[in-house]
This record gives structure tokens, C-alpha cells and sequence, in this order.
């Protein structure tokens, strides 16, 4: 193996320290309207080239699994080669593929020294999978049948059962109550033309996001997403998802699991990206249960009682407004007492929000360790495609500091009192009934 090329390895899974924490974003559109995001990181000689499609499982329409199955499928075989060859092809030039799709979206990702003798070869490969996908059957019915025994094994998880449970009493008929893995039923009913029809409508320039980031120029970048798109139809982008509706009351779901311990998860929808109150909920769930061992979930729940290892609550803004969770674990003979604590403090805290000392040491927290979230290639090209995919503004991260600091108790207070309703939770219990 050429020397050059194992020094350039060396550094290729090296943290890239960035010159300016908050880099600046150029964005443009491709000839057939695809959306670029650019940022040049001239520290080392490499780079990440990520491409976003509205495709995720909010657009099975009734097909659960159909999203993840298509993305799932694109490396499997394309442009006459196999999975084994597509595959050699990125490890020969030291680069790194990856695909996946979660509710709102799919993806496809390369990371690639950006030597011509490395960084071409792996860009024609991506191009390759992206633009000539063959749907062998045989990958088809191998992965197909991967995601059958998911599902299965997936029933003697509660972790699973609860999570499945929990979005369906969140959502409802709304996509996102559809498991992005799909059911048995779902997987059963699905043909290999459901595929092909979901790539030939979602995987199109209009409905992408391409985000680059590395030791390249703007007119280098152009060229590559230009090259990356261009076989690809124009086609439309995808429609609007529905808005999720509010819960309208209180909901306990129990589902008895043959375990000792029992899986709890409460919420309800929350925020979607680009909420103009997200940055005063971001901060006011820090202090509540995102914090880990200095949250007050932790404290109240863990460290004064002991019913729990790990207890948590986070936001998972998304197109549409996504969940509001709180979750743990506990022994069955504690599920009610672990679960009047964290009702209690619920509803205590979207009363009286965060103590002075609370809010300081979240904000404290938060925006110290903001450089972390961009301190590599692969870190900003995911930030690059959520502003492109949600529509973020372009300062984005520029401002994200400021958001933060600029948040108090008293926004926190009225963010709380009208986003958050401890009176109309959903709440899944998974676990084995109390001895």
C-alpha cells in the first residue's frame, strides 16, 4: 500500500480541528434543483459528501418498512455491479459509504480523502449507487426477509413494544405513527415494484439535499454535486406532510411483559424544526432530564430513591412536530411509585420552571460544549443537511449561542405553561405485573 496513502489514512479518522468553530455556509442549486450546502475545511485532505432525501417513512403511505426497505436496497447492486464489488470498491480507495432513512428522511454519505486518485474512483461509485440502482431480487428477498426477523425479534424487546406503542397513541393515522421497520402484516403484503415506484418518485434533484464538506473549493463543490445529480429526473418535491394534532387527553396503555423490570415511556408531540420556541424548550428540558446525573429526574428519581438507573426526557423536533419524551426503567413492584414522582415533578416544573442556578448551569453546559458539535467534516455536513432539509436560515449555527443565551426563566415559564400538558400524556407501561 502506497505511503502516501497510509498517511492520509492516519488522519482520515482524526477529529479535524476546525479554524473557526462556526464556519460559513454557501448554498446553491444544482441544474436540475437539487440544494447544495458547502463549507470548505482545508485543515486535512479530506471530505464528506452527504445527500438527503424527503423520503423517510412518513412516506410509506400504508406500506410500513417501505422507506428503510428502498434506502436499505440502493447498495445491494447497481450499475451491473454487485453489493461485494460496490463494496471493495469504497474500501480500495480507503472511503467510507453509508445509507439509512428515519421518519422524515433517507440518506446516502461518503467520506473520502480528497486525493483525485482516491476521492474520484469513490465519488463514481456513489454515483453509481445513487443514480443506477439494479433491485436485484435476490437482495430484495435476502434483505426483505432481514427486516421479517427484525420485526419478530423486536417482540421480545419492551423496549421496542413500548417505543412502537408510544408513537402509535402519539400520532395515531398521522405517517409518523407508522414504524419505520414495518410490521408483519406490512412486510408480507410488500412487492418489489412498491420499491422501485417509492425511488422512482422520492430519489429526484428537486427532493434532495446535498451538504459537502472538506479541503475543496466552491468551484470544486460545484462540480460534484453537479456530477453526483445530474442523472437523476428533476421530479417534484415531496408534498407537505399533515400537521400532528394535539392530544386531547390522557392515555394509559399497559402491555404485559413477561421481565422484572418495567418499561416506561410519557409524552406527547412536542416541537417541529424551526419552532420559534425551540431554543427556550432546548434549555428548559437541559436542567429537567437532559442532563443526565445533574438533571432533576435523575435526582429525585435515582439519587433520593433509588427506583431507576437511568432516567431521561428529551425533544425530537422533526418536519412535524416530534415527541415529547419521558422515559426509565424500573423493578415492577415500583412502576406506580417511579411514576407519580416523575408526574409530580412534570407538572411542578412546567408551574415553576428552572431555578436561577439551574438555568445558569445548563446555559453554561449547553454553549461550552457547542464547538464539539462542530469539530469534524462528518458533524457539519449532518448540520448542513438538517438546515437544508428543515429550512433552517443560513446562520444558523452562526447564531445558535446567542439563541441560546438569550433564553431566561421567564420564557422558560411561558414556553412550558403553553407548549407542555402533564394532563394530557400518553403513557405506555411495559413490564411484568407487580408480585
Amino acid at each position: 500500500m502506497p505511503t502516501k496513502f497510509l498517511q492520509c489514512l492516519f488522519v482520515f479518522f482524526v477529529a479535524i480541528p476546525l479554524s473557526h468553530a462556526v464556519p460559513k455556509i454557501q448554498h446553491w442549486q444544482t441544474t436540475n434543483g437539487a440544494q447544495v450546502y458547502f463549507v470548505p475545511a482545508m485543515d486535512l485532505p479530506m471530505a464528506d459528501v452527504r445527500i438527503v432525501f424527503d423520503g423517510g417513512s412518513a412516506r410509506d403511505k400504508g406500506k410500513a418498512g417501505l422507506a428503510v426497505l428502498s434506502n436499505g436496497l440502493l447498495a445491494e447492486g447497481a450499475g451491473g455491479l454487485t453489493a461485494q464489488q460496490l463494496s471493495e470498491r469504497f474500501e480500495n480507495v480507503g472511503a467510507n459509504f453509508s445509507n439509512g432513512a428515519l421518519r422524515d428522511m433517507a440518506w446516502l454519505s461518503l467520506r473520502s480523502l480528497t486525493d483525485e486518485e482516491y476521492f474520484k474512483p469513490a465519488l463514481e461509485n456513489l454515483k453509481t449507487i445513487l443514480s443506477q440502482p439494479d433491485f436485484p431480487e435476490d437482495a430484495y428477498q435476502r434483505v426483505l426477509s432481514q427486516m421479517k426477523l427484525g420485526v419478530k425479534a423486536s417482540k421480545q424487546s419492551p423496549s421496542s413494544i413500548a417505543k412502537k406503542a408510544f408513537y402509535k397513541a402519539l400520532y395515531g393515522k398521522h405517517p409518523y405513527a407508522s414504524p419505520p421497520d414495518g410490521t408483519e402484516k406490512s412486510l408480507a403484503a410488500m412487492q418489489l415494484k412498491d420499491v422501485k415506484a417509492f425511488y422512482k418518485q422520492y430519489y429526484v434533484a428537486k427532493n434532495a439535499v446535498v451538504s459537502i464538506v472538506g479541503k475543496l473549493s466552491r468551484e470544486q463543490a460545484e462540480t460534484i454535486a453537479e456530477n453526483l445529480l445530474s442523472p437523476l429526473p428533476a421530479g417534484q418535491k415531496a408534498p407537505a406532510i399533515a400537521p400532528v394534532k394535539p392530544l386531547q387527553k390522557a392515555q394509559t396503555i399497559r402491555i404485559d411483559f413477561p421481565s422484572r423490570q418495567t418499561h416506561i415511556l410519557m409524552g406527547q408531540p412536542g416541537i417541529k424544526r424551526g419552532d420559534k420556541d425551540y431554543f427556550t424548550l432546548y434549555v428548559a428540558n437541559h436542567p429537567f432530564g437532559g442532563s443526565g446525573f445533574a438533571s432533576r429526574l435523575v435526582d429525585e428519581v435515582r439519587e433520593k430513591r433509588g427506583l431507576a438507573y437511568s432516567v431521561y426526557s428529551y425533544f425530537s423536533p422533526m418536519r412535524e412536530a416530534g415527541p415529547f419524551t419521558l422515559g426509565l426503567q424500573t423493578r415492577n413492584n415500583q412502576t406506580e411509585q417511579a411514576l407519580g414522582i416523575i408526574r409530580k415533578e412534570l407538572k411542578r416544573y412546567v408551574n415553576e420552571g428552572p431555578t436561577a442556578e439551574e438555568l445558569q448551569a445548563s446555559l453554561k453546559n449547553i454553549t461550552g460544549g457547542f464547538p464539539l458539535r462542530v469539530d469534524s467534516n462528518r458533524k457539519l455536513a449532518e448540520y448542513l443537511s438538517m438546515i437544508g432539509f428543515y429550512g433552517l436560515p443560513l446562520d444558523y449555527l452562526n447564531r445558535f449561542v446567542a439563541n441560546m443565551k438569550a433564553v431566561n426563566i421567564d420564557t422558560i415559564r411561558d414556553a412550558l405553561k403553553r407548549r407542555i400538558h402533564p394532563d394530557k400524556m400518553v403513557t405506555v407501561i411495559v413490564g411484568g405485573k407487580e408480585k
